[in-house]
């Protein structure tokens, strides 16, 4: 059974936070068309997979977030382009577009003007900002939302705040984005009405933030980064071996005893100055000073071994190449390997990181080449093969 079958969903986003939500929605079973400038658009060509000629091949980016949809594309610029994106609007259940509140009224994709054409339509938007205050004009990006959550403080040091390699506000939106697309599409079934879902990078910035500062917002405490060094707990750090690099997460009191039993010093755990998990924090430089001697003493398998065995939450510092090898990996069967025409090898593409006992979900298809679907989406919509083909002629599709 596939949940969403039948459901029509447009996507009208770029690089993350929209398309990728499009393809969650996919993923449950929705059939999902993508709208595509005619040359492609930067998002499908971001950490390219080979080369074509003079121009980069599709990308890494492109791979994750556009398997199992069509490609339509078109000159929005053009009014016949515009036409083309309204009756396809109008013809779907979920429309997704992230991009600016000026950027979505000139495409006509403004929730009064899409509402007015599609009654039981549900817009979903992404805004780097939200819709309104002073930054609601702003474009925005991942990077820029960590930046002004106060994670890049916390995740560096004074001197050089950091920002997280993987993009997560960027990710992490389009997930909200797909859980308010879900729930819309359930409130549809009782009122029989659309409705507008917002989400925006700043906000899911602040939400992974919030226990920070929630935390700053009561007490002042004004926490300075430490980098890999958590605050909260000890020791809960990177830690260098005879061979690589590890990282120890000990929080809470059981954690904490197994983990003095383990390195030869069960007594810290009965010193009234290491009894729960913000005094130990307190005194992480020197937790975290014992566990970096007991580290560099043993390679990475013998120290994670040791540590498995005492139950201490712990994993190696893995190059990106070791953790597609990782064979947990493989056994929980994270990624799917994916063709796409001029590859030389599949790409592997994380699947739907949900298991279901009885939905069927995941990836269903390869992406799409550019403008793939545009012929037949149009014909689905009542367009004539002559007029495609003027369409065509006038540099519209």
């Amino acid at each position: 059974m596939k949940l969403l079958e039948g459901v029509e969903v447009l996507d009208v986003g770029r690089y993350v936070a929209g398309p990728y939500c499009a393809t969650l929605l996919g993923y449950l079973g929705a059939r999902v068309t993508r709208i595509e400038r005619r040359d492609g658009g930067e998002d499908r060509y971001i950490a390219p997979l080979f080369t074509r000629g003079e121009r980069p091949g599709e990308g890494g980016l492109f791979m994750q977030t556009g398997c199992g949809k069509r490609s339509v594309a078109i000159d929005v610029s053009k009014p016949d382009g515009l036409r083309i994106l309204a009756r396809l609007a109008e013809k779907s259940d979920v429309v997704v577009a992230n991009a600016t509140p000026a950027a979505l009224a000139k495409l006509g994709l403004d929730w009064p003007a899409f509402s007015a054409r599609n009654p039981r339509g549900i817009l979903v938007t992404q805004t780097g900002f939200g819709s309104s205050g002073p930054d609601a004009a702003k474009g925005g990006f991942d990077g820029v939302a960590q930046a002004m959550s106060g994670a890049m403080c916390l995740t560096g040091t004074p001197e050089h705040p950091v920002k997280a390699g993987a993009p997560y506000a960027d990710f992490s939106t389009a997930v909200f984005s797909a859980l308010g697309a879900l729930a819309a599409l359930m409130a549809r079934e009782a009122s029989g009405a659309g409705q507008h879902v917002e989400t925006s990078l700043l906000g899911t910035a602040l939400a992974v933030m919030n226990s920070h500062l929630a935390e700053q917002a009561v007490t002042q405490i004004n926490r300075p980064g430490t980098g890999n060094r958590v605050q909260t707990s000890a020791p809960s750090d990177v830690f260098e071996t005879l061979d690589g690099h590890i990282l120890v997460h000990t929080v809470g009191d059981g954690i904490f005893r197994r983990w003095a039993k383990l390195i030869g010093k069960p007594a810290l755990a009965e010193q009234p100055e290491y009894q729960g998990d913000q005094a130990r924090g307190d005194r992480r430089d020197e937790l975290c000073g014992i566990m970096a001697a007991w580290c560099i003493e043993r390679t990475t398998d013998e120290a994670l071994s040791e540590l498995a065995k005492a139950g201490v939450p712990s994993g190696p510092v893995l190059t990106q190449q070791q953790a597609l090898d990782n064979p947990q990996v493989a056994a929980m069967e994270f990624f799917r390997m994916v063709d796409f025409p001029g590859l030389q090898t599949q790409a592997p593409v994380a699947d739907l990181p949900i298991r279901f006992s009885a939905l069927a979900a995941g990836i269903a298809g390869r992406p799409p080449l550019l403008g793939e679907h545009t012929r037949e989406a149009l014909l689905e919509i009542g367009y004539s093969d002559q007029d495609i083909d003027a369409l065509s002629r006038d540099g519209v599709i």
